[in-house]
């Protein structure tokens, strides 16, 4: 949201209190409260008939600094607020005749004391990373409406980039942009996003969560480019300053403070088949499928029905649809022999229809308006309601349908929808505000389904395919892109999303192989498996077509295969870096800047990814074969052609349906697992441990886990001249080791 004409003049209709100086001080504890009047005080009767600003700086957890400031301290401030950790740090506060200078752990925010010279200046350590300064601090009024808002302005450095706010489909860069914080269902080829995450990070290491599950809005180099600004409608503004010093250590800071993911089961990160939309299946058709994939020797690892397999204008009523499935307890246990898992679409919504309207209806369970009455909507399903997940019951309600599902031998829920929630004469159960309930209603419904999960199934066995998202949702893996569409042009508005979600602290994440809407031709679907199969988990989606291989052409089949046999057998590697998302926060995809943040070419990278802390995708765009991608400095290997590649420079390259850029970072162990079929196998077990080119003195680790996650086999490999020792912990001793480069392997 704009406030200004230009630089000097504000909107007409906006009237403004800026922090102008500093006045005074209190400490209570471990917080210390600033009282910034809103113009220079040069005698006593300047205090008089005077707007002041009040900012309190405190500190969840060592490296974040939370600044909340206020106009008026009385006004309603309603929840619902995210959850955040807590952990009560030491902070240092000295006040000095220049300054008052808060500290946690590193990070120092700085207070200037100078009359008439407001300056809030955040540093890790002595160096300087952003401030707020000159009419950047301020309560907005607009008289024309009679709204309020808080808003900030943070500078922007020379050469600083902003990124994150969700899964944005964007550009990557996010400067020049103007960003709103409100989940919708607007598929990939817009700029609005189902996944709306207030947390952004710079280049520069640093990354600011603001804490208000409302309508952050955001002008990023919009209106002063020097400038990002958020603001949001309110009396208040509440923002945590975090500093992991590296953008990387940040990303893993901010899920400890807002949550980290959990762990996946393993059998999750094999590939996932499904009826795609709304095309005609019964059981005939699904096993169809399933015996094609069998025929043709592509391992299948679980099988997703979507909103069909419910009668309809009955979405949701939980029961499978007797006409097209009479028998669902008997065909589950059927697929189940055939070792796939069982995946069924759901969503919060039910329509008039469902049984289950009237039911939740006399109950309470469904959302009211301020009137009393059952809020419904045609949009989407006739006369649907919505769950009130603020609601204890409601939510109990809601897991017992689920779990007669889970009873019946279905493993994990596709949480499809949870954008489309109303805002206007909204009454929830618990009383929360409904404009900030818009966003957060989608993390109290992916909890409500990942708790049963874990509850039923135990914990590392649940995961779910969730499409909307606000701050804590990385809690509840693993998300899907959402609709997009069958173009190369979309493959790669799809890629920035995932890169955008990884910086927001998504571990996990994937997306509709080969696009969702319309059908893509043999060549994208066969580029779009290749991606598909190198992202965290792998879905093969439509919308009113089927995606088995063999409807393309039988080239797709064989890719297909291969692709899926590859990443089988990078297991091993690939749940460890798993098991580093969920204890770290450290995202499995994610964007070149985060490794390599000393390499000013990988900033603005979004057509390739890091795949762990190892692997480097650079997905193919283009029906030639023709692919141009980065390589930092050192010697990079292909994994599948076994080309050596010198980084510190771009590369250009074609590539048939059988390779693309796949490559295996310098001075790194890559273990890679004996099984080709399996998703989920005894990674340590007759495990090779790869090694790429290794310079003088350099040393690489990896870790190999166990299918609860616990480390099994420690390797470590260390070159001194022409020797290349290797340590392995852990095992039964059965592996061997692949030397990629140069030099003598010696295993010790």
């Amino acid at each position: 949201m704009k406030f200004t004409n230009g630089y000097w003049l504000l909107k007409d209709e906006m009237k403004a209190v800026y922090a102008v100086e500093y006045a005074s001080h209190r400490v209570n504890g471990k917080e210390v409260t600033v009282y910034l009047p809103s113009s220079h005080i040069a005698d006593r009767g300047n205090c008089l008939n005077l707007p002041m600003l009040t900012l309190t700086l405190s500190s969840p957890m060592e490296g974040v600094i939370k600044v909340s400031a206020v106009h008026h301290a009385g006004a309603l401030y309603k929840g619902p607020f995210a959850e955040i950790q807590n952990e009560n740090p030491e902070v240092v506060i000295e006040d000095t005749e220049e300054a008052l200078i808060y500290k946690s752990g590193s990070l120092k925010a700085v207070l200037n004391k100078t009359p008439g010279a407001y300056k809030l200046a955040f540093y890790e350590g002595d160096t300087l990373l952003t401030e707020s300064s000159f009419r950047n601090l301020a309560y907005m009024q607009n008289t024309k409406t009679g709204k309020n808002y808080m808003l900030e302005q943070l500078a922007i450095d020379v050469d600083e980039y902003i990124y994150g706010l969700g899964e944005r489909f964007t550009p990557f860069v996010k400067n020049g942009q103007v960003v709103e914080m409100w989940n919708e269902d607007g598929g990939t080829a817009s700029e609005i996003a189902y996944k709306n995450i207030p947390f952004y990070i710079t280049n520069k290491g640093y990354g600011v969560l603001v804490d208000h599950e409302g309508d952050v809005s955001y002008e990023i180099a919009s209106e002063k480019v020097e400038r990002i600004q958020f603001s949001v409608e309110g009396e208040r503004l509440d923002y945590y300053f975090i500093s992991g010093k590296t953008p990387m250590g940040t990303v893993e800071k901010y899920t400890e403070l807002t949550g980290k993911p959990a762990l996946p089961p393993a059998w999750s990160f094999g590939l996932w088949l499904t009826t795609s939309f709304t095309t005609n299946y019964d059981e005939e058709t699904t096993s169809s499928f399933i015996q094609g994939m069998a025929d043709r020797d592509i391992p299948l690892h679980v099988f997703h029905f979507d909103c069909y397999w419910m009668e309809a204008y009955e979405w949701c009523n939980f029961v499978w649809d007797p006409a097209t499935f009479p028998d669902p307890k008997g065909m589950l246990q059927r697929y189940h022999e055939k070792g796939l898992k069982i995946c069924v679409w759901i969503n919060p919504y039910i329509g008039q229809k469902s049984p289950l309207f009237q039911e939740g209806m006399e109950q309470g369970y469904l959302i009211k308006k301020t009137d009393g009455s059952v809020w419904q909507t045609d949009l989407w399903q006739a006369g649907m309601g919505l769950v009130d997940f603020t609601n204890p019951e409601a939510v109990t309600w809601y897991q017992e349908k689920l779990k007669t599902l889970l009873d019946m031998g279905v493993d994990c829920f596709k949480t499809d929808f949870g954008e489309r929630i109303p805002v206007k004469d909204i009454a929830y159960f618990d009383g929360s505000d409904p404009v900030k309930m818009h966003n957060y209603y989608t993390y109290l419904y992916n909890k409500a389904v990942f708790e049963l999960l874990e509850r039923e199934r135990g914990k590392g066995e649940a995961v779910l395919f969730a499409r909307s998202a606000t701050i804590g949702g990385q809690k509840f893996p693993a998300h899907w892109g959402g609709d997009c569409s069958a173009t190369y042009p979309s493959m790669a508005e799809t890629l920035r999303g995932g890169l955008s979600l990884a910086l927001s602290g998504f571990g996990f994440w994937s997306h509709d192989i080969s696009g969702f809407e319309s059908t893509a031709p043999a060549d994208i679907y066969k580029r779009w498996c290749q991606f598909g199969l190198l992202s965290s988990h792998s879905r093969l989606h439509g919308s009113s077509s089927y995606r088995v291989p063999w409807l393309f052409d039988e080239e797709a089949c064989v890719i297909l295969k291969e692709f899926v046999n590859l990443k089988c057998r990078l297991m091993p590697y690939l749940y460890g870096q798993a098991v580093k998302a969920h204890v770290k926060g450290t995202p499995m995809l994610r964007p070149m800047f985060l490794d390599f943040p000393e390499d000013k070419a990988c900033d603005t990278l979004d057509k390739q990814y890091m795949f762990g802390d190892s692997l480097l995708v650079a997905p193919v765009f283009k029906e030639n074969g023709e692919v141009q991608y980065y390589l930092p400095e050192g010697t990079w290997y292909n994994l599948i052609t076994g080309a050596k590649v010198e980084g510190g420079k771009w590369q250009k390259e074609t590539h048939d349906y059988h390779s693309l850029p796949l490559m295996v970072r310098p001075n790194t162990i890559l273990p890679m697992g004996n099984n080709e079929v399996d998703a989920a196998y005894d990674f340590a077990d007759g495990v090779t441990l790869i090694l790429s080119e290794f310079a003088e003195g350099a040393k690489a680790e990896a870790e190999i886990p166990d299918l609860q996650g616990n480390i099994v086999i420690k390797a470590c490999a260390q070159r001194h001249g022409e020797e290349i020792f290797v340590s392995v912990e852990g095992g039964n001793g059965n592996f061997s080791v692949k030397n990629m480069g140069s030099g003598t392997v010696v295993v010790k």
